[in-house]
């Protein structure tokens, strides 16, 4: 179904059972699709088996012994001058 988004607004609770019961709500914003409003069982759908930030971010390619030798070093050293 779909939904104008002052009328969403108004039912929201209506908005989100419908997308428990009927599937997947679409609101438009001056005739434009502007959001859809999922379940929680949907959206569960949709993130099974995908990665996570974290989870993409720690696959990355591992460090050689220079690599991280160079980040050790950085981080001692400060960012700016900081002489007055």
């Amino acid at each position: 179904m779909t939904w104008q988004l002052q009328d969403a607004k108004n039912q929201f609770s209506r908005v989100v059972q419908k997308a428990r019961t009927e599937g997947p709500q679409i609101v438009t914003l001056r005739g434009e699709r502007a959001a859809v409003v999922l379940s929680a069982a949907d959206y569960d759908v949709l993130r099974a088996g995908r990665p996570s930030l974290v989870d993409d971010l720690l696959a990355g390619p591992a460090w050689d012994d220079e690599v991280a030798e160079a980040i050790a070093r950085r981080a001692k050293m400060p960012s700016r001058d900081v002489a007055l």
